[in-house]
């Protein structure tokens, strides 16, 4: 460990830590040198949320469902047990719905109590989801929060906002780009955004 600490000090290219994360650090290496935090159990949390789940997860749906019928149809019967046949389950992912946009419909997310949201496939939420102002105004004006994220839709563009709760979370089928027949799951995958499969944006 000391020498890639060595290795990363050399970078000079690299953008100097900001006050938050030396905090951070100095908190981390207070409580490992208390006793109280276990260094390994700390990186087997940060490689989890990193590399087991977040957005490329959903992205992996988002794909296989625009490839496969079958699958879809799944999904659209029953989205937790569609969503567990590519391993991504555990907490926060209990109860999900799929929710497709399409010509015509628009879904947006949001969770208007807190900051309910489907971590084995998107991650953990952004800031701005947990943000009063998105939760308020997501249900009240969901067209000009989707303006504010660079998102126009046509006028008879039905908008439906759906409210994530501790009993069910959602996650948006992006409409498949145009152009895309030719490609793989892998390379679908690809073109999907986190942003996109909360519905704040398009593809």
């Amino acid at each position: 460990m000391a020498h890639d600490h060595h290795d990363h000090d050399h970078d000079h290219e690299q953008e100097p830590p900001s006050d938050m994360a030396l905090r951070v650090k100095a908190l981390e290496s207070v409580l490992i040198e208390k006793g109280l935090v276990d260094a390994a159990a700390l990186d087997a949390i940060v490689d989890h949320f990193e590399t087991k789940v977040g957005p490329r997860n959903g992205a992996r749906v988002v794909a296989r469902a625009w490839s496969d019928p079958a699958y879809l149809a799944r999904l659209r019967a029953d989205a937790t047990a569609a969503i567990a046949e590519l391993d991504f389950t555990g907490r926060q992912g209990e109860h999900m719905v799929a929710v497709e946009n399409g010509p015509g419909v628009h879904n947006l997310v949001v969770c208007t109590l807190c900051s309910c949201y489907p971590w084995p496939v998107l991650g953990l939420p952004p800031v701005w989801y947990k943000s009063p102002p998105y939760r308020s105004r997501a249900v009240i004006d969901p067209r000009g929060v989707l303006a504010e994220f660079g998102t126009e839709l046509r006028e008879d563009t039905e908008v439906r906002v759906w409210d994530s709760t501790a009993e069910v979370r959602y996650l948006v089928i992006p409409e498949r780009p145009a152009g895309t027949e030719g490609l793989t799951e892998a390379e679908l995958a690809a073109l999907v955004t986190r942003d996109g499969m909360i519905g704040t944006t398009l593809l």
